[in-house]
């Protein structure tokens, strides 16, 4: 069961994160949805903490429709890590973890079109704990992307996901975001 949390906690917590703004999350950003994110029942709820043993299955997504959209509006949600491969040295910002389109509102993410696999989060037990987004964004009408449109499901091909550029390109607009810190399973504080 995901938790509620409120817009102006969700902002603190990116901001406090060093994720508001960032390149993926514009100073303006305001949430025009609420993203419920949750692995076995346990909810994400703005920075929580899971272990590597926590994610290995994707989780379930859902998401609350915005006021006044049609009923023929869809999403994008991407899963992205801008710190790998460590906090540190994040030279293959943005990691592509997941990217599924074509969503309805109040449905699971599983129902829209899987662009890119889901792929656990598996920082290393060495490295600090890695801030992951789950970014939710409005597509315009009548978008229909492809697999080619993300790039392949290699693990090289998906580091260095340039999502401004790519969102951007398809005329996405952020209209939802969670996130939660991830870390080995053998990872001490």
């Amino acid at each position: 069961m995901a938790s509620q949390l409120q817009p102006e906690a969700l902002l603190t917590s990116l901001s406090r994160a060093g994720l508001l703004p960032s390149p993926v999350i514009p100073a303006t950003f305001k949430p025009a949805v609420e993203v419920s994110v949750s692995f076995n029942e346990k909810p994400v709820v703005a920075g929580n903490l899971f272990r590597v043993s926590e994610v290995s299955q994707a989780p379930e997504v859902t998401f609350t429709p915005e006021t006044g959209a049609s009923g023929t509006t869809r999403y994008t949600l991407i899963l992205t890590d801008p710190d790998a491969p460590t906090p540190d040295d994040p030279k293959f910002a943005y990691w592509r973890h997941w990217v599924v389109s074509n969503i309805e509102p109040k449905k699971s993410s599983t129902t829209g079109k899987t662009l890119t696999q889901y792929l656990a989060p598996g920082p290393k037990d060495e490295s600090k704990p890695h801030r992951y987004l789950y970014l939710v964004y409005r597509e315009p009408e009548g978008l229909k992307l492809e697999k080619e449109d993300v790039g392949g499901e290699e693990f090289v091909q998906r580091r260095s996901f340039q999502v401004k550029e790519w969102v951007e390109k398809h005329g996405l607009e952020l209209v939802g975001v969670n996130w939660m810190l991830g870390a080995g399973d053998g990872w001490k504080e």
